[in-house]
Parts: C-alpha cells; sequence; structure tokens
C-alpha cells in the first residue's frame, strides 16, 4: 500500500468513527458489554417501582401475557423487553437493563434519523444524538423527589416514553424522505401505544401539527395510518391483546377520574422553567416574524386555501408551542419522567434557522439565549444530579443479602444502611404504633415510600422471609408452587421462581391501578399456596388490598412467617403446618 493509498485508507476509517451512526452503533455494544458486569448502582426514592418488571417479566416466564393474563399498569411494551433482556444479560444490574433495554425501539429509530440527518450536516446529526444518549444511559428523571442522591428507580416507563417521544420529534423535524419518515412515524407511535397510552396522546398531538405543517405529506399520513391500524389488528387477531389493553385502560380511566384542569395546572407548575422559557422564546420569534405571519394570515382570509394552511403553520413558534402542548398534556398524567426532553431537536432546528453564518443581529442573539434558557437548565439539573450521585456514593456500602439476585445490587450511605437495619428490627418491637398509623390512613412520613431507608428496608425484609420461606418448607416436608405477596409490588415469585396468581394486577396501587377483583381474580387468589402479608410497617395501602382480596382468603390459614410478614397459607397444608 501506498502512501498516499495509507492516506486515503486512515481519512476514510476517520469519516467512519466520526458518523453519529457508528458512533450510537459502538455506544449500544458498550452498553451491552457493560450488563455483562456485576456493577451497583445507589439506592434512590421508590426505588422499588423497578420490581414491577420482575414481578411482570416472572408471570411471561410462566407463560402469561400481560393484559390478557394479568392487569398492568401501563402497556406490555417495557415489560417484555425487560423480560428479554433478562433472559440476554441474567446478571446485568436491573436499573440499567430496563432503561437500556429500550434501545432495541429506540436505537433503530434514532440511526435511520441520524443517517438522513448526515447528508446535510454531520455536526446536526451529533447535536441531536447526544442529548439522547445521555438520558438514555443514565437512570434518572428531569425532576428530584427526595434531597439525597440517588438513582430513579421510578417512572421508569414515563421517561421511556419522552425517549421514544424524541426520536419520533427529531424525524418529523429533520427526515425529508417521506417513506421513511412513515416508516419510523409508524414504529414510533406503536411504541408509545404500547408503553403508556398518555404517551401516543402526546404523539397524536405532534403528528396532527406536523401534517398540517406539511412536513408529513397526506400520502405519509394515510400509510402511517394504514400500517397502525394493520399491526393492531394482527395483535388483536392473534390474542385479543387490543381489546384487553383498551378495556384496561378505560378501568384506569375510571379510577383515575380527577378533572383534567388541575392535572394540566400540575403538569404546568413541575415544567415551568421549559414551558415559560418556551413561551416566551415563541414570543419573541412570532415578534421577529410578525411580518411574514400577518401577510399569510390576510392572503388567506382574501383567498383561503388548504394549501397556504402548511405555510402559515410550519413556523418554529408554532413547533415549539405543539410540542410543549403536547408534553404538558403528558405530563399531566406522570410522577417522574424526562419532561420535555424532546422538545430539544426543535429547538435544534430553530437556532440554526436564526443563526446565519453571517454576523447575527441583536435579536437573533436574543432567540439564541432563549433557547439556552429553555434547552439548559433541565439538561445541566439532569447532569447534577447525576454527578451527585455517582461522586457521592464513592463512600457507600452495598446491601448485603442471600436471595435478592440482581434487586439486591444496591448501595448506600453507611448512616443510612444502619438506620435501615435498626429500622428493620423496631418496626415489630412497636407494631400497635403503626397499626394506629393504618387506622387514620396515613402512613408513618408524608415522603415515606421515597425515603431510601425504607426502600433498603422493604428489599431486607423480603431477603429474610425468603429464607424463612425455605426454612419453613424444608422443616415440614412442603413446597410452595405459587406465592403472593399483599404489597405494591411482588418480587419474591420471581426470586424464589414460583408461580404468581393469574389476573391478579401487578403494581397493586389500590386507589389508583387495582380494578375491583372479579370471580377470575378471587379464583386465582383462593388458589394461591402462600399470600404474605408485610408488617414492617403495616400501611394502609396494604391493608386495603387485604380487604380486597379478603373474600378469596377466608379458607386460608393465618401464620406469623417472621417478625416483618404474617402469612395466610391454603388449606390443603393445613395437616401439614
Amino acid at each position: 500500500m501506498t502512501i498516499m493509498q495509507a492516506d486515503r485508507q486512515a481519512s476514510a476509517n476517520i469519516r467512519l468513527f466520526s458518523s453519529s451512526v457508528v458512533v450510537l452503533a459502538v455506544v449500544i455494544v458498550v452498553l451491552a458489554g457493560l450488563l455483562c458486569l456485576p456493577l451497583t448502582t445507589p439506592i434512590g426514592a421508590m426505588y422499588w417501582d423497578l420490581m414491577l418488571y420482575f414481578d411482570a417479566a416472572n408471570r411471561i416466564f410462566h407463560g402469561n401475557v400481560p393484559v390478557i393474563d394479568f392487569f398492568v399498569p401501563v402497556g406490555p411494551l417495557g415489560y417484555y423487553l425487560f423480560a428479554g433482556g433478562l433472559k440476554l444479560f441474567p446478571n446485568a444490574q436491573p436499573l440499567f437493563l430496563v432503561d437500556w433495554s429500550l434501545l432495541l425501539v429506540t436505537g433503530p429509530i434514532m440511526a435511520a434519523v441520524l443517517w438522513q440527518m448526515e447528508r446535510q450536516s454531520r455536526a446536526m446529526a451529533f447535536a441531536v444524538l447526544m442529548p439522547f444518549l445521555v438520558f438514555t444511559i443514565l437512570p434518572f428523571n428531569t425532576q428530584s423527589y427526595y434531597p439525597y442522591p440517588g438513582s430513579d428507580g421510578f417512572g421508569i416507563y414515563n421517561r421511556q416514553v419522552c425517549q421514544i417521544l424524541y426520536t419520533l420529534v427529531a424525524a418529523l423535524v429533520f427526515v425529508r424522505s417521506q417513506r421513511l419518515l412513515g416508516i419510523l412515524v409508524t414504529a414510533a407511535m406503536i411504541a408509545l401505544l404500547f408503553t403508556k397510552i398518555t404517551g401516543l396522546v402526546a404523539g397524536l398531538i405532534i403528528c396532527l401539527f406536523a401534517f398540517i405543517a406539511g412536513r408529513m405529506a397526506f400520502k405519509t399520513a394515510i400509510f402511517s395510518a394504514l400500517a397502525f391500524f394493520a399491526i393492531l389488528g394482527g395483535l388483536e387477531l392473534r390474542d385479543g391483546l387490543v381489546s384487553n389493553y383498551a378495556a384496561d385502560i378505560l378501568s384506569l380511566v375510571d379510577k383515575n377520574s380527577d378533572t383534567l384542569l388541575p392535572r394540566l395546572l400540575q403538569a404546568a407548575s413541575r415544567t415551568f422553567g421549559i414551558s415559560a422559557s418556551a413561551g416566551v422564546l415563541c414570543l419573541v420569534l412570532l415578534w421577529k416574524d410578525r411580518a411574514t405571519i400577518v401577510r399569510q394570515c390576510r392572503a388567506f382570509i382574501t383567498k383561503p386555501s388548504f394549501a397556504a394552511i402548511p405555510s402559515i403553520a410550519d413556523h418554529d413558534y408554532f413547533w415549539i408551542a405543539a410540542v410543549v402542548v403536547a408534553g404538558i398534556v403528558f405530563e399531566s398524567q406522570n410522577t417522574g419522567s424526562q419532561a420535555l426532553i424532546f422538545l430539544w431537536p426543535v429547538l435544534l432546528a430553530t437556532f440554526v434557522a436564526h443563526l446565519p453564518k453571517a454576523t447575527p443581529s441583536r435579536m437573533n442573539m436574543v432567540v439564541a439565549v432563549l433557547i439556552g434558557a429553555t434547552a439548559l437548565p433541565p439538561f445541566i439539573h439532569f447532569l447534577q444530579r447525576a454527578a451527585r450521585t455517582y461522586i457521592g456514593s464513592v463512600q457507600n456500602v452495598a446491601l448485603e443479602s442471600d436471595n435478592l439476585k440482581t434487586l439486591g445490587r444496591v448501595t448506600a450511605r453507611p448512616e443510612i444502611m444502619k438506620r435501615a437495619k435498626e429500622m428493620v428490627a423496631f418496626y415489630p418491637r412497636h407494631r400497635d404504633t403503626y397499626a394506629d398509623f393504618v387506622r387514620i390512613k396515613q402512613l408513618p412520613g408524608y415522603i415515606f415510600y421515597s425515603e431510601f431507608n425504607y426502600q433498603l428496608e422493604h428489599l431486607m425484609t423480603i431477603d429474610r422471609a425468603i429464607t424463612d420461606i425455605k426454612a419453613l418448607e424444608k422443616s415440614k416436608g412442603i413446597h410452595f408452587n405459587s406465592i403472593f405477596e399483599l404489597n405494591f409490588v411482588d418480587p419474591i415469585p420471581y426470586l424464589m421462581n414460583r408461580a404468581s396468581p393469574k389476573y391478579v394486577a401487578i403494581g397493586a396501587d389500590p386507589a389508583r391501578a387495582v380494578p375491583k377483583p372479579g370471580s377470575e381474580e378471587e379464583n386465582a387468589v383462593r388458589a394461591v399456596d402462600l399470600v404474605l402479608y408485610p408488617t414492617c410497617p403495616p400501611t394502609p395501602a396494604n391493608q386495603d388490598l387485604y380487604n380486597l382480596y379478603a373474600p378469596a382468603l377466608k379458607n386460608h390459614f393465618k401464620i406469623r412467617l417472621d417478625d416483618c410478614f404474617d402469612a395466610y397459607v391454603n388449606p390443603r397444608f393445613a395437616g401439614k403446618l
């Protein structure tokens, strides 16, 4: 090879590895490698939400189908991705696994968007890719629900929706091939539907505006709609998934029938920093472009025409407003997410459009400052939370466990770990006191479930309960084939490789996400071998769950498994206990 050929080869290699698509692929491979390592993560507020995925995966492994064989609070896609990831990476830290598994959906969509963008600007492609990777890789929401730093095991499906919406908005803004756009929109909308229905609503708002603005052609919209409904039809014909999912959604709507306005105001307040800055930006852009928009509107009034609507709608300020509205609608049903991260592709396009290569005007500089004020604070806060969590975890200690598998790969500050151990011993000695909290329908603390020590206590009591169940089975020569815990989460069947009762809801929040049991649920609970009732401490929600299933447990007999669990045993074991 000549020196000139070597130089050309080196240049080709540089171009290849400076491609955003290649960088995305390399990152995915690296993440897959990290899932093979015994990583730990600092425990965080409401970390037990992660256990929902183990509960769902265990039921899937036992042949159950989400939505059909058991009630789920959101769509089934995330649970299937996690279950598949658990098979491929059985030793992965589960919080990283559940977050990174979504790349099976968002990765191909983002790769297609980047491939199109690189035809115009490689720098723009990287500007879209890098925030996407940051929000995908780091297991954090953009809001804080506890003063101490920790990983966010809650709101997982909400941030998954935000990441899917990020790829959808990027496609609508930057992809010019209508054929490719139709495929990407269909894929994103199907993913949104089966992740969380409110994500689909947000996606519909954005897609509708993209159609009105002319970014999505009529044929593309028809193709996407037909493909979307064809996929739904196939799923419905296969096993009735879609109709069952719709019934579950209606059931949730019935249990969460608060008026929409207070929820929208709450969402607007949570995202005020972004939405207020975006609102001011829209006003400045509208003022800057006032002559054009006035001329277009006058022409439309003089001679109305459908063909003129896209030219009026396809302006930066309308795009920003549409995406913000969609984001607030989505956030109105959330607690914890990566709120409005999908506004960035629109802001990027606006920044490029208003900052030409020549010296920018004063108005353009104002626009640039407002774009920064909209995009940077949540991004910086997100990175600050991640840095504080990981840097502050240098002195953390790992949770010791015998039965928690990868679920126990968490760390905490020594003083928090010490408090958790002491409280596990404290609760049984003061059970009557905590029962009084249940009688007045209150938790021991207003943000009790957000407290790191409670999340550790819950893991510790589960670990000990499994040890005690195994000891009981061994001493009596019995085996409980099915186990069910009367709690918001139920990871014990997975950890012990036992069956869970069919038809019973996961994510059992009796106030929001547990329909009144019917005959199927009652029969399933009636057949369970071992039903566990946690008492460290007893809580109003767990008492409500017991009341829901009490008719199905009237023939079970009660024993005290250990200091932190009462147990209701199937009558078929009566002669052995």
